[in-house]
């Protein structure tokens, strides 16, 4: 007689190189676990190679996965974003009952996760939407997990998340409840933004280094390591040092062969549409985004270097008379400058967001979460946390004292550096970008009362006094 399969702890929908590492990550902390992929060949060469001898349960259909599965059920999906987990979730509503729970686990649109979520918690299900960084690695060893939905869910989910996702150095797990029906996904969509804004960073010091400063491979390596023991200290640093570092079977850089055209996902560009959306002003992320539009031009640029000119070699000084030390230590505090207010600009389009959707958005916990597992890992995360901690109602973050004191002292590498960038026709958006959010936020008077004036001469939309009370308005026959 035939021994009777134990049920499965959870389900997984997808064996993608996320879903398969999510699968064996939950394994090796002791779930069974069931899956499934709409290619039953996929399915079979994971129990085959991957999954051999561990305690996963192979289902051939969408019935087989839900009948595995213990009750109240909890089905994970690692598919495509769109139209695929709307497709599987319909596949799944005549299979499940009240109470059960389905979990997207991809980059899905928060818009998304809103509607699918009220449109499930009306059948009685529960929904979460959580977002997963770290990659394959991170999803296989120990990902940042920001989960967020149906409220019921959490204590369901919370054992299985927070056994799998990663450790911050004090032990606490990278995961925990963000808030109702999108915010998981849209913390998740910020933290991408935020990405999106490091990532760009880094490509410009790179760019200076070796086009504006002359530096070797071995040379930005060596600076990008020591970068690595300080307070730049990151996943992204250290990544960098070894990429610059990487040479193939010819000994040549493996860098210096790469198209630079970057590729996206769009969650940088959900990021800068919410940004607008809520009226939040996100320029260092905006600008990282339109870098990669621009860079994707590859053949317009090549000609357009060809008759457009720039400022030719003999009429820019050496920066620091060629010295690199200074020139680098300037760059490294730049970065460091621009990182904050980076980070400052996605944290306000969180509170924005968070105001808008009357979601309870705790920050300090937020980055704590992303202080081990994911893409933006860093020990600057555990400023921020503590700036959050001591002050929850904090209405930007370079208004913390400690980061204040930081910005007070990198803003003159951060104007040198724009400066020499400038000087010498190397594009640097981010740190641009950086730099005017940094003095339009401090500006006491700025020129828009003249742009309130056009307004109120073209369109009538009127204006308000500075020796009025706010909330008069005022229009002038200005003809």
């Amino acid at each position: 007689m035939m021994k009777e399969q134990p049920l499965s702890d959870i389900g997984l929908v997808g064996l993608g190189v996320m879903g398969q590492s999510l699968a064996l990550n939950m394994e090796s902390k002791g779930f069974r676990v069931s899956v499934y992929n709409y290619i039953p060949e996929v399915t079979d060469r994971f129990m085959a190679e991957r999954g051999t001898g561990k305690a996963f349960h192979a289902a051939g259909s969408y019935a087989d996965l839900v009948a595995s599965l213990s009750s109240p059920r909890k089905v994970f999906l690692m598919v495509t974003a769109g139209a695929a987990v709307d497709a599987v979730i319909g596949e799944l509503l005549p299979l499940l009952s009240p109470g059960d729970t389905i979990i997207d686990g991809g980059n899905s649109h928060y818009p998304d996760t809103c509607r699918r979520a009220a449109q499930l918690e009306e059948k009685g299900l529960l929904y979460v939407g959580t977002g997963v960084s770290g990659g394959e690695e991170g999803a296989l060893r120990g990902p940042s997990m920001m989960p967020g939905g149906s409220a019921a869910a959490w204590p369901l989910v919370r054992p299985i998340f927070q056994a799998i996702s990663a450790k911050a150095p004090d032990g606490t797990p990278c995961c925990d409840w963000i808030g109702p029906d999108g915010a998981g996904h849209f913390v998740k969509m910020v933290h991408n933004g935020i990405e999106y804004g490091d990532i760009q960073l880094i490509c410009e010091c790179y760019q200076l280094m070796r086009d504006g400063l002359g530096m070797s491979n071995a040379e930005m390596q060596s600076v990008f390591a020591d970068w690595n023991r300080g307070e730049l200290d990151s996943y992204l640093i250290e990544i960098t040092a070894r990429i610059l570092g990487k040479k193939d079977s010819d000994g040549r850089y493996v860098l210096d062969y790469i198209l630079d055209t970057a590729g996206q996902k769009g969650t940088g560009k959900w990021t800068v549409i919410s940004a607008l959306d809520e009226g939040v002003a996100l320029p260092l992320i905006a600008e990282a985004v339109f870098a990669r539009c621009l860079s994707s031009r590859q053949e317009e640029r090549i000609a357009a270097s060809e008759v457009l000119a720039g400022p030719g070699d003999s009429t820019v000084k050496p920066w620091n008379d060629g010295a690199l030390p200074p020139a680098t230590e300037a760059l490294q505090e730049a970065l460091l400058g621009a990182k904050i207010i980076s980070y400052a600009q996605g944290f306000a389009l969180m509170r924005g967001a968070a105001e808008a959707n009357a979601w309870p958005l705790d920050y300090g916990r937020i980055a704590g979460l992303w202080r081990g597992g994911c893409i933006i890992r860093s020990v600057f995360l555990d400023r921020i946390k503590a700036a959050y901690d001591r002050n929850p109602g904090l209405e930007n973050l370079m208004l913390d004292p400690y980061f204040a004191e930081v910005l007070s002292s990198a803003q003159a590498s951060l104007r040198t550096v724009v400066t020499e960038a400038i000087a010498r026709g190397i594009p640097v958006p981010a740190f641009s970008a950086a730099l005017s959010y940094y003095d339009g936020y401090r500006c006491r008077r700025s020129g828009t009362n003249l742009l309130q004036a056009q307004r109120d001469y073209f369109g009538a939309h009127t204006y308000e006094r500075t020796d009025r009370p706010r909330g008069e308005f005022y229009h002038t026959l200005w003809q």
